[in-house]
């Protein structure tokens, strides 16, 4: 009698401990997004002068627009992955008199679309040399003839585009 208690009280210390080992199913947590997503290459298409129509546009609606700062359109996108840390973005877009875009302040930083990249169309950044007048000076240089760049350059060049099918009017 006195053996098959000891027995028992084993047997219970050993599932309550193994069962602390065993890992138990948790809760599915959902992933949370909130605000207005906001990505490099919309940031990229913004260009000084832009309206608000166009920006609205590209952009979205602003998420916040404050009551004091009626020229001033605040974007924030947060996400947070079940059960991890919360990630939030922000862009705060400032507009002049006449409602033109003037400057942009946040996590991103405007340049060249990865579309204009690609056509070759973007705006090259320029560096205005000031003893020589206002002549700028182009801060990208043309890759070394036989370098990885050079060989990059000509096969992205010999791409031919694909032809985009047009569909039949019925």
């Amino acid at each position: 009698m006195q053996n098959s208690k000891l027995l028992l009280t084993c047997l219970i210390c050993f599932n309550l401990l193994a069962g602390c080992a065993i890992p138990i199913p948790h809760v599915y947590k959902m992933d949370i997004q909130q605000g207005n997503v906001i990505t490099q290459d919309m940031v990229d298409q913004l260009r000084p002068g832009m309206t608000q129509r166009q920006v609205r546009f590209i952009m979205g609606s602003p998420l916040m627009t404050d009551t004091f700062h009626p020229k001033r359109w605040d974007y924030l996108y947060s996400f947070q992955a079940g059960g991890t840390r919360r990630q939030q973005e922000r862009i705060s877009l400032v507009f002049g008199k006449d409602n033109q875009l003037i400057g942009l302040a946040g996590d991103f930083m405007p340049g060249v679309s990865r579309d204009q990249r690609l056509l070759g169309t973007g705006q090259a950044t320029t560096i205005v040399n000031e003893r020589e007048g206002q002549q700028p000076v182009q801060q990208d240089e043309a890759p070394e003839p036989g370098s990885l760049l050079d060989e990059l350059q000509r096969e992205i060049d010999a791409i031919e585009p694909a032809p985009v099918p047009v569909p039949e009017r019925l």
